[in-house]
């Protein structure tokens, strides 16, 4: 199957003037962050994402930011509970330091024994999730259904800080709805609950993923709060992470769908934040070769069902070049490794290195 690339292409135009940190913002991030008695140093954390942040996609993303918070897609605490043997989702590399586990469910008792299994997992922090807008979630309490439940939100962190000796932290948004936002007293309770970290996504419940994330609201709950405040929402690119840096005043930032099909973005951005220096992004060819290597490791890890759960990886690394949209479509429909590789390979060899060697392409926003 072939792919037809047009080489006359004409590359991406470099930022025009680099954006920067001000020099207290810089003074304060260069220290570690503390989430209670874990001490990180870094100041950019990779999202849990479902479906997306497993075993190989955290070794993928620590492998430029190998000092980076990482966090496992969210686990049920209810199917946990009737689970003789832990899900593969709760796997966790012994080396792959700092790693939190992130869980969801309503019942203080259910989270407080998914936390011990967590724990004794070799978790670093528990992290409960109290903002995915996905009905099948919140039709039953969990994720962002808790912000119109601050008593059980708060008798959650209470229940589980009490269960574990780990750092509790939670994941949430600023609101409901637009008509129905709480972001500062819903964090304020989570605090004197006993959560040791928040991180703020800068969009209510019914917005999902559409339109912008308000960081104007992570700024009001960072003035609030005593524990860190970590900033989530449209963070695709240094640029960006600098601008919500400094408009919210966060304690880091985390990259959630920016780094879908690019996992080299906690690592840059947590390059510049530490050296001030912006790394050299990778070229097309270069996030072609990664697709290869996550495909291979995907199908290592999972049999088929890896096989499977690669074609949507294949379809974010295939963008940012012409013929990329015919490739995602064939990336699509892969049966095998040999098959993903080999349409990897016959792209790479027809896109020239020195076409987009300078090219500073951004990650895919989808």
């Amino acid at each position: 199957m072939s792919v037809a690339l047009n080489l006359h292409q004409t590359p991406h135009t470099p930022h025009p003037i680099p954006h920067s940190l001000s020099p207290a913002l810089k003074s304060r991030l260069a220290t570690p962050l503390n989430i209670g008695t874990v001490e990180v140093h870094s100041r950019v954390l990779q999202s849990p994402l479902s479906g997306v942040t497993d075993l190989v996609f955290r070794r993928l993303v620590r492998r430029y930011a190998p000092q980076s918070m990482m966090y496992t897609e969210m686990v049920s605490a209810a199917e946990l509970h009737h689970m003789r043997k832990l899900p593969k989702v709760m796997e966790v590399d012994p080396g792959e330091r700092p790693i939190s586990i992130q869980l969801f469910d309503r019942r203080p008792d259910f989270l407080a024994e998914a936390a011990k299994k967590a724990a004794d997992q070799g978790a670093d922090t528990v992290d409960i999730n109290m903002g995915c807008p996905v009905n099948k979630i919140t039709k039953n309490g969990g994720g962002s259904s808790l912000l119109r439940d601050p008593d059980t939100a708060a008798r959650i962190i209470e229940t589980v800080s009490a269960a574990v000796s780990i750092p509790v932290t939670a994941k949430t948004r600023i609101g409901w709805s637009e008509d129905d936002i709480n972001a500062v007293d819903f964090a304020r309770r989570l605090e004197v609950a006993g959560a040791q970290m928040l991180t703020l996504h800068g969009r209510t419940r019914s917005q999902g993923y559409n339109g912008t994330a308000d960081w104007s609201w992570i700024a009001k709950v960072k003035q609030a709060l005593a524990i860190p405040v970590i900033a989530n929402g449209d963070i695709f690119s240094v640029d960006a992470a600098i601008d919500c840096l400094e408009q919210t005043q966060a304690d880091g930032v985390m990259c959630s769908r920016g780094t879908l099909g690019y996992p080299f973005l906690v690592g840059e951005i947590d390059h510049f934040l530490k050296t001030g220096e912006r790394r050299l992004p990778p070229t097309v060819i270069e996030r072609l070769r990664c697709a290869q290597e996550h495909l291979r490791m995907l199908a290592d890890y999972k049999g088929k069902s890896g096989i499977r759960q690669a074609r949507k990886h294949m379809a974010w690394y295939a963008k940012g070049f012409d013929g990329a949209a015919e490739l995602r479509d064939q990336l699509c429909r892969i049966e095998s490794v040999e098959e993903g590789c080999g349409l990897l390979d016959e792209a790479i060899t027809v896109i020239s290195p020195e076409l987009y060697r300078h090219s500073l392409l951004k990650p895919a926003i989808v």
